[in-house]
């Protein structure tokens, strides 16, 4: 039998997935991921093996009523034909929002169930699809353990000087406080520093993860100290289609004069806004670095700022930086928006190697720069695997 821990990551419209098979030594190794997309339009499934060859490519006419239950039962139908011999362990599961109380991943049950519900509110685009997946995971093989793994735990060694708001300390009690978000990728970078370059990694690092979602990190010694994103994944860094920082008159404006209700806020904030509402043209950097519209280069170009700003408000929470990582979508792969960021970093000693950015080098820096800048993949769906692992052994 294959020993094998399934990962879920599910999102409104796809649900993304990486099974990894337990070998020698607790070593995991990739045997296949993809994702299914498209939810519920018209759905696409595509599953690669750990070198990308092309397992299994599908596609649904837009009338097949296609939800995370479903689209559960075609990848459980995939894994039984195409490993027979796979003896699941356990599903981890990438949950968003782990409040106050959840610092390390957590084995379900249906009374923390109950309590993830109540977090809705504070992440509405991400938690209810995760909590979905577990759910649907359950009415497939009630008896498999499933994990779940919190992109807010990792931010929880944060003093609590950070992780307040200037309101009645009584809300902080009740929950309203700076949670930050993508932790699991920071942790996976932070992990990964400690191997590449351990001597960097014990010192003062931030981490820029940059995507259609995107936060910075300030982490001294592997731990959080500071982060962009504070009680939901809206703060901080302008986004794909989310606002980033924003003065909450704003909020109070558009309910009192502009007529919008709390759902049209929402809506607009989370899914209307961000690079997409600013440019007109598009949620994608690709796009808009291609594009020679006047909106398509502010849109990029208040990006860039935004990331500025960031950075110098982490470095000044650990008195100074050692070395920029940047990972995710846009970071790992655009050497524009990286090349950028480091120019704007001047000021910091950051220099940048523009053959070595371009080349996607692991460092990007000059030798005389006095803080380092470097590229590193992040593996969220490996550090969710390492987690279930941990949790099922434990």
């Amino acid at each position: 039998m294959t020993k094998a821990i399934l990962v879920l990551n599910a999102g409104s419209s796809s649900l993304k997935f990486s099974v990894y098979e337990l070998a020698s030594g607790e070593h995991l190794h990739l045997l296949a991921n993809g994702q299914i997309e498209g939810i519920p339009g018209a759905p696409h499934f595509k599953v690669t093996d750990h070198d990308g060859n092309i397992l299994l490519e599908e596609r649904w006419d837009a009338d097949v009523k296609m939800d995370h239950a479903y689209s559960l039962k075609q990848l459980s139908g995939f894994l039984r034909s195409r490993y027979q011999a796979l003896d699941l362990l356990g599903v981890g599961h990438r949950v968003v929002h782990g409040g106050a109380r959840y610092a390390a991943p957590v084995r379900v049950n249906a009374a923390i169930m109950t309590e993830l519900e109540s977090f809705i509110p504070m992440a509405p685009l991400h938690q209810p699809h995760n909590l979905a997946a577990i759910r649907a995971v359950s009415a497939i093989n009630p008896t498999v353990p499933q994990v779940a793994c919190f992109d807010t735990a990792f931010h929880s060694t944060q003093e609590p000087l950070a992780q307040l708001f200037g309101l009645p300390y009584a809300y902080f009690e009740r929950g309203v406080r700076r949670y930050g978000f993508h932790g699991l990728s920071y942790e996976y970078v932070a992990a990964a520093m400690r191997q590449q370059q351990p001597e960097i990694a014990a010192g003062k690092v931030v981490i820029a993860h940059l995507g259609n979602g995107a936060s910075m990190c300030a982490v001294h010694n592997g731990k959080s100290v500071a982060s962009s994103m504070g009680f939901t994944a809206l703060d901080g860094l302008l986004m794909g289609t989310r606002s980033g920082d924003l003065d909450p008159g704003v909020v109070l404006y558009l309910l009192q004069h502009e007529g919008l209700d709390a759902q049209q806020i929402e809506d607009l904030l989370y899914k209307r806004s961000g690079l997409l509402g600013l440019s007109g043209i598009s949620s994608d950097m690709r796009v808009l670095l291609g594009n020679s519209e006047p909106r398509a280069k502010l849109a990029v170009d208040y990006f860039i700022r935004r990331i500025s700003l960031e950075l110098g408000a982490l470095a000044a929470s650990m008195q100074g930086i050692d070395a920029l990582v940047f990972t995710a979508g846009i970071g790992e792969n655009s050497a524009e928006i990286r090349r950028r960021v480091c120019l704007e970093a001047a000021w910091l000693g950051i220099r940048v190697d523009d053959a070595a950015n371009d080349a996607g080098k692991s460092c990007i820096s000059s030798a005389d720069s006095s803080c380092s800048a470097w590229l590193i993949a992040t593996n969220e769906e490996l550090m969710i695997a390492r987690h279930t692992l941990a949790e099922l052994t434990r």
